[in-house]
């Protein structure tokens, strides 16, 4: 017995990822056998068995469907033999299958297309740029020395309390835009910039002000701005599940006008929050008792984020480019849907994009399947999950793992959404990349130690060859490069906040820079990253390489941490977008190496 089906091959699957709701989508199996049946399981629903056509070389069923939601699906081949998803993510005979995943999503759906074929940088504010006099506020510690480390030893109470600050702001955002759009960046995602008590500001004081460290809502408004001139966007970091203690709507310490939560059982905010025991014992975010959590559906507090004149509507209408929203996977489904209707009334070519760590497709959070891609929520998700297979590859050479995931995401997610996604390598809440893979291993010890432990020479130049490895993935492969502010220019760092020094504090590495600088330059000049199509050519001894494809352009990526040197074969003269050399028929892919080729003119 002999089936093929593969989900990526448009000669068995029509439509190529998540399918549009009505959207009439062929399904095509190739095989010898007398019957073929396509089973189809709805999510948590009944099982539906259709009976497919005979054709020419196997079985065919066109078939739309008119729910949206997520199905599951397998092929019956009769005699107790299924075809369902195999290891190499193609159909395999077997007795108890796999199901294939599908994905279907409500009418209309768009995804604003100017996020794809561009970068995202992401900027620590107190950490990036600054620019005039700091003003010093009470209760905050400030370092006049960008070299200093920051203070990551607990206080006398056994807390890392995070109040030291370097004076970073937003004209020091502004100063530094040339420098950004020489990288190619196109989008600016912010960590949160409201009023708080600490340095990362996940604890919100007050959301309708901007912190005064970084500045007056003047200077954002002429940061806006001044990206635009640039053709850069600004994307905000929405933190909704809680609140800072130390806040207008919690006001633990009596620090504002407000009356607050803690403070009285009448405050208009008190049903914000969930008291075990007023006013001690509370619901607090990963039992931080500094992050108060929030009821997000209470109809004040929706009101307030995701009603008129809320938070969204407010810096929605200054002009920004969207928002990031913190752990989405925490924040109510009826949360979410309330928070896209209030983004795309007033931009609806503003972004959302959600934190999540896993497939975002078939997450399933706290005990409920979500659906941040039916539609009515997310437009991206943060894409730590391409992340681990990258990383898994150029630290262990694991190209079966690369390889299934970058088929698993193109076959999961709606093609809008897999060119939107924001494929990171490294953020706030990780190692520095550059010290992940040239670096020593630190997992388990203190931060104490690793603050005593910078990379040797060797580990550098260790790190600087599996840095271009990484970064030439994740600029190519689909989605959105993500830069962590200084990665690009070699920073190094462990555990948060050693992660989080001031750009530059150890120089500038040029030869990284420049290789962001190229990668960039790629970005820019050739068009099938923006949403070309992906197709995998080749994912053995420990080499991957793949094709993007739009139209008559391409462009070959090929990447080797095998031992054995590879030899492509093309039909046409190909250019190594790298070195500039050209080749006629075949090149070599060395072990250790990277090539891009492009039968693209670049030259402009």
């Amino acid at each position: 017995m002999q089936a093929y089906y593969n989900p990526l091959d448009k000669n068995s699957k029509s439509i190529i990822g998540a399918v549009e709701k009505d959207a009439e989508c062929l399904f095509h199996v190739k095989a010898d056998v007398e019957k073929c049946s396509l089973i189809l399981q709805k999510d948590g629903g009944s099982t539906t068995e259709f009976h497919m056509h005979r054709c020419y070389d196997g079985f065919e069923i066109n078939l739309a469907l008119h729910e949206v939601g997520l199905y599951f699906y397998a092929f019956d081949l009769g005699n107790g033999k299924y075809l369902g998803l195999g290891s190499n993510y193609s159909g395999t005979i077997t007795e108890n299958p796999t199901y294939f995943q599908l994905s279907i999503y409500d009418n209309g759906y768009k995804v604003p297309d100017f996020l794809s074929g561009g970068i995202i940088y992401q900027i620590f504010p107190d950490r990036f740029a600054r620019f005039g006099k700091v003003k010093k506020l009470k209760g905050r510690v400030y370092h006049d020395d960008i070299t200093e480390l920051p203070c990551f030893l607990p206080a006398s109470d056994g807390k890392i309390k995070n109040v030291d600050f370097y004076g970073g702001n937003l004209k020091g955002i502004i100063k530094k835009l040339p420098y950004l759009k020489e990288l190619g960046v196109t989008v600016i995602y912010l960590n949160p910039i409201f009023k708080a008590f600490s340095n990362h500001r996940y604890d919100t004081g007050d959301y309708f002000e901007i912190d005064p460290n970084l500045g007056t809502k003047e200077d954002f408004k002429s940061l806006i701005s001044s990206a635009n001139e640039l053709n850069i966007k600004i994307i905000l970091d929405g933190v909704f599940s809680h609140t800072g203690d130390d806040s207008r709507y919690f006001n633990k310490y009596g620090n504002y006008d407000d009356i607050g939560a803690y403070q009285s059982k009448k405050s208009p905010y008190y049903k914000w929050y969930s008291f075990e025991k007023y006013p001690d014992k509370y619901a607090s975010w990963w039992g931080i008792d500094v992050l108060p959590e929030v009821q997000e559906n209470n109809p004040s507090y929706n009101k307030f984020i995701n009603g008129k004149d809320g938070v969204i509507e407010h810096y929605t209408k200054l002009g920004i480019g969207g928002w990031r929203l913190d752990v989405a996977d925490e924040l109510p489904t009826e949360f979410l849907i309330n928070l896209r209707k209030a983004v795309k009334r007033i931009n609806e070519n503003a972004i959302i994009i959600g934190e999540v760590w896993e497939d975002a497709t078939n997450k399933i959070s706290y005990g409920q399947r979500r659906s941040y891609f039916s539609g009515n929520q997310l437009d991206s998700v943060m894409n730590y999950v391409l992340k681990e297979a990258i990383m898994d590859y150029v630290k262990n050479g694991n190209s079966k793992r690369l390889s299934y995931t970058v088929k698993e995401q193109i076959d999961h997610y709606p093609k809008q959404s897999l060119n939107a996604l924001m494929n990171l390598i490294g953020t706030h809440d990780t190692y520095r990349v550059f010290t992940h893979l040239g670096g020593k291993n630190m997992d388990g010890k203190s931060r104490l130690e690793m603050s005593k432990v910078s990379m040797t020479k060797d580990e550098r130049e260790k790190g600087k060859k599996l840095l271009k490895i990484a970064t030439l993935l994740q600029y190519t492969l689909p989605g959105v490069p993500s830069i962590f502010y200084g990665d690009e220019i070699g920073m190094e760092g462990y555990s948060d906040p050693l992660n989080r020094r001031f750009f530059g504090a150890d120089g500038v590495d040029e030869e990284i820079l420049e290789w962001f600088k190229l990668l960039g330059k790629a970005r820019t000049d050739i068009p099938v990253f923006k949403d070309g199509s992906c197709y995998e050519l080749y994912s053995e001894n420990n080499a991957f390489v793949f094709e993007r494809i739009k139209g008559d352009k391409m462009a070959v990526i090929g990447v080797n941490k095998g031992l054995s040197t590879l030899v492509l074969e093309f039909d046409e003269p190909m250019i190594d977008f790298i070195t500039k050399n050209r080749y006629e028929k075949t090149v070599e892919l060395k072990s250790g190496e990277v090539l891009l080729l492009t039968t693209i003119d670049n030259e402009r």
